[in-house]
């Protein structure tokens, strides 16, 4: 059969509980008796644990952070009791935490991960970002290079990684010209002028 038309789609099946109802619309007395008739009970389908994830990680990037903090932990309230570890909930937990100012509650469960999953990136990079937030350069480079360790190519480590040896040399030239060598001020304000223009990449 020609033609080549396709049916109006229908997301009904694809609605879960982290959608927002639909809003009625119609006429007015149409509306009322739809109401009337609407099931006293919520159709929609439960998300999945990968519909979750997705949706906490929408909230994170849109700034939601106690909102996904509140969904989080409501997650791990539900799975406690299960085998093994949702390895990508603990992330988003310990990236709540920390855009929440929870900075030594993120650094510890950020700590905890690098233990137990020490061949991911991520947990490294992210230590490393809160321990230079700190001014523990030395802490942030080591765990830099553990995150480049386990992903050479990681592209937000290998930045990062260039700032703090910014940030290092930065100190390093002020401690030196805080004892009156000569010419490091000047080295200081270019480092300095170099890391601002990298917080604007």
């Amino acid at each position: 059969m020609g033609g080549g038309g396709n049916l109006p789609y229908n997301d009904m099946e694809t609605r879960t509980k982290l959608d927002p109802p639909r809003p009625e619309g119609g006429w007015k007395g149409l509306a009322n008796l739809l109401e009337a008739l609407k099931p006293g009970v919520d159709t929609r389908l439960d998300p999945t644990p990968s519909q979750i994830t997705t949706h906490i990680e929408r909230l994170l990037n849109d700034g939601k952070n106690e909102e996904a903090l509140a969904m989080i932990e409501q997650r791990e309230a539900a799975i406690k009791d299960q085998r093994g570890t949702d390895v990508q909930l603990m992330f988003q937990h310990a990236r709540a935490l920390a855009a929440l100012g929870r900075t030594s509650e993120a650094v510890s469960l950020y700590t905890e991960m690098t233990t137990r999953f020490p061949e991911l990136p991520e947990p490294w990079n992210n230590l490393a970002a809160l321990y230079a937030q700190q001014g523990e350069l030395d802490r942030a480079h080591d765990a830099l290079e553990m995150a480049l360790r386990a992903d050479p190519n990681y592209p937000a480590a290998r930045a990062n990684m260039g700032d703090i040896q910014l940030m290092m040399a930065l100190r390093t030239y002020r401690n030196a010209a805080n004892q009156g060598v000569p010419g490091m001020n000047a080295k200081a304000r270019e480092i300095e002028n170099m890391l601002k223009e990298s917080q604007h990449r």
